[in-house]
C-alpha cells in the first residue's frame, strides 16, 4: 500500500440486489460506521443507481474531500464499462467513472467489485502484510478474480473465464453454482477445483491463492483437499471486503492526482 495521507475512505459495493457502503479506516480496513443498505432496482438505470449510492455517500455526513470508492458489478478498463451483465444494459460503453464523479460533485474512483475484494483482503485480510503475488478467486455464481502483485492491483484479470488444457471452460465447469446444482459431495467438487488451481498456478505461479465466496465458509471441507505449491487461505473480511477496498483505492486514486 502506498503512502496515504487520508485517515478515512467511502466504499460503496453495487451490487444485484443490494447497494452498501460505510465510512472506512484507511489503516485497519474497520467500518467506522454501520454500513447503510439500499436495494438495488431491477434492472436500474444510471441515473437510478446513480442517486442511490450519492445517498448511500452522503449519509454519513463526511467532509467533502473524503474519497470515494466504488466497487462495480462488470470490468472497468480506463473508467468504461466494455460488457455488463447484471445491470441494466444502459451502462454499456458508458465511462463509469466520469458519470459518478458528475453525479456525486466529487472524485469517484469506481473498480470491479472482485478486484475490489481481492484488493481489501490483501491489505486489510488474509494476506495482511505479505509480499509477492497473491491471487483470489471468488467461488459463487461464477468465479471471480483478483490479481495482486507487491501490493498493486493488475485489474480485470476474469480468470474464471479461462481455458483448461482440453479446452474446458473454468467458470461453468468449477463455480460453486455448479457445485450445488449437481449436488456433489466437497470431495467431488474439489477434484474440479484442483484442475483450475493447477492450471492457474502453472500460468501465474502465486505466491498465495485466497478463497472468497459464500462458499468459504466451509473451507475446511474442500481447501484441505487441494494441492498446490503455493499457500491456499479462506477470505477473512467476507462482505466487507469490497467496501474497505474500494475505500483504499479512491483514497490512493486522490493521493495520485495531487
Amino acid at each position: 500500500m502506498q503512502s496515504i495521507r487520508q485517515d478515512i475512505g467511502i466504499g460503496i459495493d453495487v451490487g444485484g440486489s443490494g447497494i452498501k457502503g460505510a465510512p472506512v479506516d484507511l489503516h485497519t480496513g474497520n467500518f467506522l460506521r454501520e454500513q447503510t443498505l439500499i436495494p438495488t432496482p431491477p434492472n436500474g438505470s444510471p441515473a437510478e443507481l446513480a442517486a442511490i449510492i450519492k445517498e448511500v455517500a452522503d449519509s454519513f455526513s463526511m467532509p467533502a474531500d473524503v474519497p470515494v470508492g466504488v466497487s462495480f458489478p462488470a470490468p472497468v478498463i480506463n473508467g468504461k464499462i466494455p460488457m455488463m451483465v447484471n445491470l441494466s444494459q444502459e451502462w454499456l460503453g458508458m465511462n463509469v467513472t466520469e458519470f459518478l464523479c458528475l453525479e456525486l460533485g466529487k472524485p469517484v474512483a469506481v473498480l470491479n467489485d472482485a478486484d475490489s475484494a481481492g484488493y481489501g483482503e490483501v491489505h486489510y485480510g488474509a494476506a495482511q502484510g505479505g509480499q509477492g503475488t497473491v491471487l483470489m478467486l471468488t467461488l459463487g455464481t461464477g468465479i471471480g478474480s483478483a490479481l495482486v502483485r507487491d501490493g498493486i492491483l493488475v485489474p480485470n484479470t476474469e480468470l474464471g473465464h479461462i481455458f483448461l488444457d482440453d479446452g474446458t471452460e473454468a467458470e461453468p465447469y468449477a463455480a460453486s453454482s455448479v457445485f450445488a446444482r449437481e449436488g456433489w459431495t466437497f470431495a467431488q467438487w474439489a477434484e474440479r477445483l484442483q484442475r483450475v488451481f493447477s492450471h492457474l498456478e502453472m500460468l501465474l505461479a502465486p505466491d498465495l491463492f485466497i478463497v472468497g465466496g459464500g462458499v468459504s465458509q466451509n473451507h475446511d471441507k474442500f481447501l484441505p483437499l487441494l494441492h498446490t505449491r503455493a499457500r491456499i487461505v479462506p477470505a477473512k473480511l467476507r462482505n466487507r471486503a469490497g467496501i474497505a477496498g474500494a475505500a483504499l483505492f479512491a483514497a490512493e486514486k486522490a493521493e495520485e492526482q495531487k
